[in-house]
């Protein structure tokens, strides 16, 4: 049995943090949550930015260090949280991720129906509150927004949550990308409460500015980066194509966690009344995916063999990316080129095009705005308070379509 529960971290992004709790090292040691060591943080990105190997075990530990500074800082501006609160609202940002599949958001709407992985996450929470005596029920009430002060809930989900300052900051050191540098630091010393909701003091508007850019640079630059977009379509193609061969009985090799999946959508209430749902999707990470992929790609179905072997060996398709929708006579010209190059149907073409839109947007009104409390007891929305983000600017979000296909086929036809 562990007496030393205590445990000091080297974080590459933070150095030094601490589990300053013996539940919080129960949690982390338990498989559900061992499992994040084994999901990229990334997904795919690593095909563009060799360095972004990092995990969601590792972003859960940073958000979690975040959330002690976070606490810290209120408790010192006479901000009412209690040990047991403070306790909480760290195990509610440890496992707000703990719900996610493999590859992240890649494949968040690929392998179950229609289920975000806050509300997989949520399960996971109530099945370890079960084994852990209650011990878990105030951070429920905290993660999903019932708990009694509301800033508390913020601090974990909001426009300016530790979930983001850690992702921003760690997604920008493993990949490489300076744009995600902000703050960090500073924003959260800013922190503050009014009105029993998480607020920015005055001083610091110019380091949100800064936060709110340096977000929607890394959409274009990191999460929504042209290749990364080429990866993930051919991912999706190739389980898709899996479910489809499953589905009309050929019999793949893959694992029994992930043709669980694949033989079957199941949705949010399917989890809700049957428990070994959640079990086998604990048991479902990267590895089961990369490992379907070796074997696929000798497999006697030519689409999902090509497809897995085009994203194991980096053989990305080509992205085409437009400011209108792109046209059905160009993508059927596409499906021909396709066919014809490797002598196989329409139909069976279609598996090898990928269409559909990306949008970026730094700000979202209809969530909780992110607010400014000035000396005078004044407290506006960022976009009144600053000089340098207006309405017009923050509402803007920038659409763009994309399409997908091999390069061997040629650009004669677009």
């Amino acid at each position: 049995m562990q007496t030393n529960k205590r445990k000091i971290i080297n974080d590459p992004v933070y150095g030094f943090m601490t589990l300053d709790y013996d539940l919080l090292y129960d949690i982390v040691s338990h498989p559900y949550f061992q499992r994040l060591q084994r999901i990229k943080q990334l997904g795919l990105s690593y095909l563009v930015y060799p360095g972004a190997m990092h995990t969601r075990f590792g972003h859960t530990l940073g958000a979690t260090y975040l959330m002690g500074l976070a606490i810290d800082v209120l408790k010192n501006k006479e901000v009412p949280i209690d040990n047991d609160e403070a306790l909480a609202v760290k195990i509610a940002i440890l496992m707000h991720d703990i719900g996610h599949g493999p590859f992240s958001h890649t494949l968040e709407h690929a392998l179950l129906n229609k289920i975000a992985h806050e509300d997989v996450s949520k399960l996971f929470m109530l099945k370890m509150n079960k084994e852990l005596g209650g011990a878990l029920d105030t951070a429920i009430s905290i993660f999903d927004g019932s708990y009694k002060k509301q800033y508390l809930h913020q601090l974990v989900s909001s426009q300016l949550d530790m979930d983001r300052l850690d992702y921003l900051a760690r997604d920008s050191f493993f990949t490489g990308v300076s744009e995600g540098i902000v703050g960090t630091e500073r924003i959260i010393n800013m922190l503050n409460v009014h009105d029993q909701n998480l607020v920015v003091d005055e001083k610091g508007v110019y380091s949100i500015e800064k936060f709110i850019i340096s977000r929607r640079l890394m959409y274009w630059q990191v999460y929504l980066h042209k290749t990364v977009v080429s990866a993930d379509s051919i991912l999706l193609s190739a389980l898709n194509r899996a479910r489809y061969l499953i589905e009309n009985g050929v019999q793949l090799e893959c694992s029994g966690a992930l043709k669980f999946f694949l033989s079957h959508p199941y949705s949010l209430s399917d989890f809700q009344n049957n428990d070994d749902i959640l079990e086998q999707f604990s048991l479902l990470d990267d590895y089961d995916i990369i490992s379907a992929l070796k074997v696929w790609r000798n497999c006697g179905d030519f689409v999902l063999s090509e497809l897995s072997s085009k994203l194991l060996d980096r053989r990305l398709n080509k992205v085409y990316i437009s400011e209108k929708e792109i046209d059905k006579e160009k993508i059927d010209k596409c499906k021909s080129k396709i066919a014809n190059y490797y002598n196989i149907s329409t139909e069976e073409a279609a598996w090898f095009v990928g269409a559909n839109k990306l949008e970026n947007h730094a700000y979202d009104f209809q969530d909780q705005e992110i607010k400014v409390l000035f000396k005078d007891k004044r407290c506006l929305d960022i976009s009144e308070a600053s000089d340098q983000l207006d309405r017009h600017f923050l509402e803007k979000a920038v659409t763009k379509y994309y399409f997908c296909f091999p390069k061997e086929i040629g650009t004669d036809w677009l």
